[in-house]
């Protein structure tokens, strides 16, 4: 298995996978491929596919910030995304091995994410990686 650090190219893999991880909404392709250019051009964000052999297996976003809440660098996991057909096969296990790695090497205090309530599997998944819920996630749209 191998990561790969996501690339312009790959931007209609990492759209599947958006669209994958959030079926409840619908995306206007142009503009989820703005918010990639501008993921993949700052360099407190990180995009990445795992890969085994040809065929990825998996995606993952997230980002670097300084919080007071956990007293400094922080690593929040926007989206981490495995192949449905494929889970339970150690991929997202890989996934969040290489986002700890990145985070360390950042100096974070901790890595955080959220999750929507119906995916028991992946808070099941979360937990047995060892975190620990701690939040509500709120979230407030505007206009």
């Amino acid at each position: 298995m191998e990561i790969r650090k996501a690339t312009a190219e790959d931007f209609d893999t990492a759209f599947d996978y958006i669209e994958k991880l959030w079926t409840y909404n619908t995306y206007d392709k142009e503009v989820i491929r703005k918010v990639y250019q501008d993921v993949l051009a700052n360099n407190n964000d990180f995009a990445f596919f795992l890969f085994d052999d040809v065929k990825p297996k998996g995606f993952c976003h997230g980002t670097f910030f300084n919080t007071f809440w956990l007293s400094g660098q922080t690593c929040y996991i926007s989206s981490i995304i495995t192949n449905q057909e494929e889970r339970k096969k150690g991929y997202g296990g890989k996934m969040m091995d290489h986002v700890k790695d990145l985070a360390k090497e950042r100096g974070c205090h901790a890595i955080v994410l959220d999750s929507g309530m119906p995916r028991i599997e992946a808070h099941r998944f979360y937990e047995n990686y060892g975190f620990e819920k701690c939040a509500y996630c709120f979230e407030l749209k505007l206009d």
